[in-house]
């Protein structure tokens, strides 16, 4: 059995019952270099990181094995969003900030 439901492209609902809720953590930082990134405790190839400017958050998430990468972008002010996926975290984030922005450019390179 798939993990879609074939009525509507949707992931079928986990199986009911007892879950336990994780959180990411940090990565260890050196010295007074600021931390970036999260990770799954029990798996550091499934990160997690967020940036910003006056205008935009990116909320960069890996896929499980690390291989992959989506992103959602928020506008700042209206909240607005999109979310975009590719094999780099650059392309997803790219992707992204041109869909919540109607094609126009990141204005720098995104991890």
């Amino acid at each position: 059995m798939t993990q879609e439901s074939a009525a509507d492209g949707k992931p079928a609902r986990p199986p009911a019952g007892r879950r336990r809720w994780t959180s990411f953590v940090a990565d260890g930082s050196a010295g007074d270099k600021p931390v970036r990134g999260l990770h799954e405790a029990t798996n550091p190839k499934h990160r997690l990181r967020v940036e910003h400017d006056a205008h935009t958050l990116l909320i960069h998430l890996s896929d499980e094995d690390g291989a992959g990468w989506t992103t959602i972008a928020v506008d700042r002010e209206t909240r607005s969003w999109a979310v975009a996926q590719g094999e780099r975290q650059a392309d997803a984030a790219r992707r992204a900030y041109e869909a919540l922005y109607e094609q126009e450019p990141l204005p720098h390179d995104s991890r």
